[in-house]
């Protein structure tokens, strides 16, 4: 079955094409990465996916649901997305266990009845993500990196079948860039793990578990496929129309630097 379909679907505003005849399928047991440097359009594809923004042309589904014949508040609750945006709209003040139960509502603050159970399991996720210290800390005083995991929390409290991270490292110095990574790729290895989309312009951070690469140009699918056949030297240069050093941090992860980068 496909998570996603995207028909021949472009976003036009002020008559330009912000995004232009996107043609993608994302199916069961798939994990996609989404490569781009800024401007590419990364965030307008994910805007239209959470169905923030509705498609000019074309047919958009979403885990089963045709936009515009679908409810989108129900369709919210189903996809976990994870964004540094989303740290400005929390309150600060809330402790990191109330922040993850938010999720269940899909909204910012909790305003409708929850049990003690619902706590008890926002709690139980954090110490699935190895983060029990934080549970009854305040968000505010948490590093950023900290932040992003009660973020993922959150986004899995509930339990969403597509689960969205929108360049979940930056921010993060290189240490807890890698902490970070170590606990995404833990939690898809699960066997109840939702899929996974998965947003960068760093290579590095396009881990084993990613199973597809999509590479997205001024607005349209330069190229999409299986990772091997993405992560190569014969394509990355002419997708970032430079030329570039590529270097192997490990057997399935790849850095890729300018060619002209200092020694």
């Amino acid at each position: 079955m496909a998570i996603l379909t995207f028909e021949d679907v472009s976003f036009i505003r002020k008559q330009q094409a912000l995004l232009n005849h996107i043609s993608w399928q994302i199916n069961e047991g798939e994990n996609w990465g989404i490569l781009g440097l800024n401007g590419a359009g990364k965030t307008l594809l994910l805007q239209l996916i959470t169905g923030s923004l509705w498609p000019s042309k074309g047919r958009l589904t979403v885990l089963d649901q045709v936009f515009g014949q679908t409810s989108i508040p129900e369709l919210s609750k189903r996809i976990g997305w994870v964004s540094t945006a989303l740290q400005y709209r929390l309150n600060v003040n809330d402790t990191a266990e109330r922040i993850v139960l938010s999720g269940k509502f899909a909204s910012i603050g909790i305003y409708q009845k929850f049990t003690q159970e619902d706590l008890n399991t926002a709690k139980e996720i954090l110490v699935s993500l190895d983060a029990e210290s934080l549970i009854g800390k305040n968000y505010h005083f948490l590093s950023q990196g900290e932040r992003q995991i009660v973020l993922i929390a959150r986004a899995l409290m509930a339990e969403p079948e597509l689960l969205i991270l929108d360049e979940p490292c930056n921010g993060l110095d290189l240490f807890a860039r890698e902490e970070l990574l170590i606990k995404i790729d833990h939690l898809m290895r699960q066997p109840d793990a939702p899929g996974l989309l998965f947003v960068t312009h760093h290579t590095e951070e396009i881990l084993p578990i990613i199973s597809h690469v999509m590479m997205l140009k001024n607005g349209e699918i330069f190229a999409k496929g299986l990772r091997e056949e993405m992560m190569t030297e014969a394509l990355l240069p002419k997708f970032y129309d430079k030329p570039i050093t590529m270097y192997a941090l490990s057997e399935q992860r790849k850095v890729v630097l300018p060619a002209n980068h200092l020694n």
